[in-house]
């Protein structure tokens, strides 16, 4: 399968929601159980892109979505403003075909541009397909919670992952960059 990366614009929207939409229906990616709509989509789009934080796409040679993924916030307390969270979407025929561990290389490599030190992988249901993927991009098993979702008559758990970015915890970050300046101390 050929694919081309590239930024996320608005006009993609009607495909993201769709790729999420299956995700929520038939996946436990998410643990959201109605899928949300076009509108809010735009929304979450544009308060992720509002920050400075990637969004990108990849997409077939005929220019159809395959998936998608951004970094955003892992948790809006500003001490944690070093840390991203990535999160990584495809349509059911693009999965098993690369195009996940591209997106999430890209999404590395950008993040890592932007003086993020460190990036969390929250991964519901301890999909092993995503689990496998993020190893193999050097993240590291952090934890599981146990039950943490109910989703699919089941319940499910939650594994962590982590990798360091850049200079990671080895020196002090400049507070007066991006991403330092996200937030206010």
């Amino acid at each position: 399968m050929t694919f081309r990366l590239r930024d996320a614009t608005p006009a993609d929207l009607a495909a993201i929601t769709e790729i999420y939409r299956d995700s929520v229906l038939n996946g436990t990616a998410s643990y959201e159980i109605a899928p949300p709509d076009q509108t809010e989509m735009a929304g979450r789009f544009q308060a992720i892109r509002d920050k400075g934080y990637p969004y990108i796409t990849a997409e077939d040679d005929d220019g159809t979505l395959l998936g998608y993924a951004y970094a955003s916030a892992f948790r809006t307390r500003p001490a944690y403003r070093w840390l991203v969270e990535d999160s990584i979407y495809l349509a059911p025929e693009a999965r098993g075909k690369g195009v996940g561990k591209a997106l999430l290389k890209e999404l590395l490599i950008r993040c890592e541009a932007l003086g993020f030190r460190q990036m969390a992988a929250v991964i519901g249901g301890a999909s092993p397909a995503s689990v496998a993927v993020h190893k193999s991009l050097g993240f590291e098993m952090t934890g599981t919670m146990k039950g943490t979702g109910f989703k699919h008559g089941k319940w499910l758990d939650t594994v962590f992952m982590q990798i360091a970015l850049g200079d990671g915890t080895n020196t002090a970050p400049d507070p007066a960059t991006y991403p330092g300046s996200l937030f206010s101390e």
